[in-house]
């Protein structure tokens, strides 16, 4: 899958350089296991703190998480999103396409779920990336990417009607927050389609 090729990263190729992106988050992710209880309730998503103008915890609460299981379970989940689709985008898209998730995650939770008081965890960003992926592979007509998409849509289809999938909220060691897939999935799709739009013109 690719939105076009790029200086640091060819579609369909995994270079070195490629690992750079999910290697630096985490990094960061690990980092901030170490703060615990006191570290997370310092930068979770948390609305009073943002009120209170706290802005931080718009960027910092996808990278905290519930505990050692949650951080894992999220860093195995960047692997396997990246796996499947990280040659989807030069580096610097790549950070394009988090900004514009988090970002809709962020708007998504503050305006459409305004009961949430706090979040916390890289499953929405996750949910976003691997959208992006899949417009990129659609764009170039690719099987995979049909097939990617129809199990993601499956998924959130689940989660809105049903609630968070069996055994999630046991494995991640608490409430998981199926808006944040569903925003992250919107944020990821609005990017990699802004991408393909420009990529003939001005590549990144």
């Amino acid at each position: 899958m690719g939105l076009g090729k790029g200086e640091e990263m060819r579609p369909g190729t995994l270079s070195v350089q490629a690992w750079l992106v999910p290697g630096i988050v985490v990094l960061v992710a690990l980092a901030l296991m170490f703060g615990g209880d006191s570290g997370r309730e310092l930068l979770r998503f948390d609305r009073g703190g943002i009120a209170a103008g706290e802005l931080w915890r718009l960027l910092t609460g996808h990278f905290v998480h519930l505990g050692v299981s949650h951080t894992l379970l999220n860093l195995a989940g960047l692997v396997l999103v990246w796996v499947l689709v990280g040659a989807a985008c030069t580096w610097r898209q790549w950070l394009l396409v988090m900004a514009a998730s988090m970002t809709a995650i962020d708007l998504g939770l503050w305006f459409g779920s305004p009961q949430l008081e706090w979040y916390v965890g890289l499953s929405g960003l996750l949910h976003g990336m691997l959208a992006a992926g899949i417009v990129a592979g659609l764009a170039d007509r690719n099987v995979e990417a049909l097939i990617l998409a129809v199990v993601v849509t499956g998924k959130l289809a689940w989660e809105q009607f049903a609630g968070p999938l069996p055994g999630s909220e046991a494995t991640s060691g608490g409430a998981v927050i199926v808006d944040a897939h569903l925003y992250g999935v919107i944020g990821g799709t609005v990017a990699a389609a802004a991408l393909i739009r420009v990529r003939r013109r001005a590549p990144i």
